[in-house]
């Protein structure tokens, strides 16, 4: 991936930025707002844009957004983060507080907001239901849980056109249209980043209550400004701790192809037509295998898990090493006449008749956190008979964590209609 970052932000300082450049790009649309800082953090190369120019010398109506997008383009950036301070339009996002965005109102009324001013070469209706990035709103609230900031995981913002601020009618109206926040920039460059076809998401500072709340201040520049260089340092760290986890994902993503490659296929077994995913070339693999656990490990660390329960029979490989690296119980979940003291049954159906399952009585607390470990998802039937029988028993399921998935057997939909969360490591195509 390759990250735009448009906003004062504060990243392009040189002590932040290694092997960093400003380069002019040349697009169709004009000049960009600024020259584009570029260079690497954590090893995630990041192109940064001032939207409002170096010295904030461009009005937000003036503000080049099709420029600015077209040229993160054409630098290959895949992904931008965008900064902006917006006023409040609610009582509990205060100012300092910090809003990802999920929702967008346009009451702009003189931006060149689109790349297809004619459909000479085609009809194009670019869906926005969804205007921000999911992958990278996920990013951005991991990050800011784990660095403690307060803030809130949705917001709806209004962009008006500026640059004065509302009217106190105004506000009152944009607030009766179930808007949080509002701004002067956010609706454009969403709407060009959408047609561009990049992931595009949006980190909002509030800094007043615009003018709406009666016995505050009503906005104004000052204000805003006062507000923004006492919370910028936040909106920063919370920009590095998301390409932190991009650069930890690359490292990932190259270590689960690896992993992946180590698992063997065996075609017709136990039975014609299928083809069988073989874990054991994965454990002879000390590096693939270690890769394995310690994916498993950085996932869960921070879950709170009390027990793994794995089930029968490779269930227990993983599960069994994956609760010594948490400090956690193991429970076997197993089939039916092996456990030796009092057990607590489920049964399932099978394609051709029925199993099942078994754990003992005591085995799991009431409210102890549960993490289901088994080495391939296929239809879900034994993993849902587990989940059912850890609930009999009063455990909390956290998530089911499966090594290989076979999405064409629909296991996961099984699962997650049933309410459980699914994650595998890697997919094979087939049964």
């Amino acid at each position: 991936m390759k990250l735009g970052i448009i906003g004062g932000s504060g990243l392009d300082n040189p002590e932040l930025l290694q092997d960093y450049k400003e380069i002019n790009v040349e697009t169709p649309y004009g000049q960009s707002s600024s020259k584009i800082t570029c260079g690497k953090i954590f090893d995630v190369e990041v192109c940064i844009i001032a939207r409002h120019g170096k010295k904030h010398e461009i009005t937000p109506t003036k503000v080049n957004n099709k420029a600015n997008i077209y040229a993160l383009k054409k630098l290959e950036c895949t992904h931008i983060i965008s900064t902006t301070a917006v006023g409040s339009l609610k009582e509990e996002i205060k100012p300092g507080h910090l809003v990802i965005l999920d929702q967008i109102i346009d009451f702009t009324k003189h931006r060149d907001f689109t790349f297809h001013n004619d459909f000479r070469d085609g009809v194009v209706h670019t869906s926005f239901a969804e205007p921000f990035s999911e992958e990278l709103r996920k990013k951005l609230i991991e990050s800011a849980l784990e660095l403690g900031f307060y803030f809130h995981k949705k917001g709806t913002v209004i962009t008006i056109e500026g640059p004065r601020f509302s009217t106190r009618a105004e506000s009152n109206l944009f607030r009766s249209f179930g808007a949080d926040v509002i701004n002067m920039s956010i609706a454009p460059e969403a709407i060009l980043a959408r047609e561009a076809g990049l992931e595009y998401s949006a980190v909002a500072m509030s800094t007043d209550y615009d003018c709406w709340k009666e016995n505050e201040k009503d906005v104004t520049w000052e204000i805003i400004e006062k507000i923004m260089k006492e919370n910028s340092e936040k909106v920063k760290k919370l920009i590095i701790k998301t390409i932190e986890k991009f650069s930890e994902d690359s490292v990932v993503k190259e270590d689960i192809i690896k992993i992946k490659k180590s698992i063997r296929t065996i075609p017709d077994f136990p039975k014609q037509g299928i083809m069988f995913r073989d874990i054991t070339t994965l454990m002879k693999n000390p590096e693939a295998f270690k890769k394995t656990i310690e994916i498993l490990f950085n996932k869960y660390k921070d879950k709170n898990i009390d027990i793994v329960a794995g089930i029968e029979s490779r269930g227990f490989i993983f599960g069994g090493i994956l609760a010594e690296k948490l400090n956690a119980e193991f429970v076997p979940v197993r089939k039916p006449g092996k456990l030796p003291s009092q057990v607590v049954s489920e049964e399932y159906e099978l394609e051709y008749g029925k199993d099942k399952i078994e754990i003992h009585r005591d085995a799991i607390s009431q409210g102890k956190k549960v993490l289901v470990v088994d080495d391939l998802i296929a239809t879900g039937g034994t993993c849902l008979a587990a989940c059912n029988l850890i609930k009999k028993v009063g455990g909390e399921i956290v998530e089911c964590c499966f090594v290989i998935e076979l999405p064409e057997l629909k296991g996961r939909e099984k699962l997650e209609q049933a309410g459980y969360d699914i994650f595998s490591l890697v997919e094979f195509e087939g049964g």
